[in-house]
């Protein structure tokens, strides 16, 4: 079936993530603010948040853009087929701004400063060891639906992943280089310092190179078809065509 244009999936990916860096930090903020001193509950409103709305988005843009929000699913998107390097280098900027809008948007609808630099400082080996792992099983979760066809599970599964993650990975599972950037811009329980970023990104590419080895190992006959909707099919009517993996 034939992409729609670039500019719309562009679109998408922008409109996308700066909805998931809304409800990553706005439920951060709202979390902050409704138990102050209770940073596990904080965690927990900030996770099931994140869960449930990552689910929502991925079912709203996915069908136009395939819903990356994430410079990672891209690359690894792009390293089986599934989408051209050239996109890939028009998805990553309009992920990352979209992170950013979205995380000044977030900071306003709570009456914050519109902008505010992040001061939580999260780069020690534990955080980045753990940004490694949730970025690499995010991406396995992803593709291996993908090559499975079992592509109508995926939102839930991509949600269910990310909010367990919030709390067996010390970092809180970041795992998306887009959303690192975003989140400097918030000085609030979902921030991470600018001079954390460069790290945390080079931990989730290190997780993303790895995620290609083991897809490769585990499905080496995956095709740039299945590839191409890495998170959700284009149309049900699609999906309804695709017979179930034996």
């Amino acid at each position: 079936m034939m992409q729609p244009p670039l500019a719309r999936r562009l679109a998408a990916e922008l409109l996308g993530s700066a909805f998931l860096a809304a409800l990553v930090i706005g439920s951060g903020i709202a979390a902050q603010q409704l138990s102050p001193d209770n940073v596990g509950l904080q965690l927990l409103y900030n996770a099931a948040a994140t869960a449930a709305g990552l689910f929502a988005i991925i079912l709203m843009f996915g069908p136009v853009s395939g819903a990356h929000f994430n410079p990672c699913v891209s690359i690894v998107d792009a390293a089986f087929g599934g989408l051209r390097w050239r996109d890939v280098a028009a998805y990553i900027p309009a992920q990352v701004v979209g992170c950013i809008l979205g995380a000044i948007a977030a900071n306003a609808m709570f009456d914050q400063a519109a902008i505010s630099i992040s001061t939580h400082h999260r780069a020690s080996a534990a955080h980045l060891f753990s940004e490694v792992i949730a970025t690499l099983g995010l991406l396995l979760v992803i593709f291996s639906l993908a090559r499975t066809r079992r592509l109508a599970s995926a939102p839930a599964a991509v949600g269910a992943y990310i909010g367990a993650a919030y709390w067996f990975t010390s970092s809180t599972s970041f795992a998306n280089p887009a959303i690192s950037v975003g989140r400097m811009f918030s000085d609030t329980f979902a921030g991470i310092a600018p001079a954390s970023v460069p790290s945390f990104v080079i931990a989730q590419l290190v997780g993303a190179g790895i995620a290609i080895a083991v897809v490769r190992m585990l499905y080496p006959d995956i095709t740039p078809e299945e590839a191409a909707d890495a998170i959700v099919p284009h149309s049900i009517a699609d999906e309804r065509r695709v017979p179930p993996a034996a």
